[in-house]
């Protein structure tokens, strides 16, 4: 199996165990942590998660560092 096959067949699992575990997933914080942006006025409202989008980040970099040293 070539690096390719390994990687998706790696984010093929990844999001399976996600999609079988969102109703978990969904309660935790995430998208609410502090560091995020949110401006919230009539008619308006603008949001960016940025230490969320950090965080997710470093984890699916983790993730690919593993699978490379497999």
């Amino acid at each position: 199996m070539n690096g390719t096959q390994k990687i998706l067949i790696a984010a093929g699992i990844i999001l399976l165990i996600a999609g079988l575990t969102w109703p978990w997933l969904s309660k935790l914080p995430f998208g609410k942590l502090p560091g995020d942006i949110v401006i919230d006025r009539p008619g308006f409202k603008f949001y960016f998660p940025i230490v969320t989008m950090i965080i997710i980040s470093a984890v699916i970099s983790f993730v690919l560092w593993l699978i490379k040293k497999m």
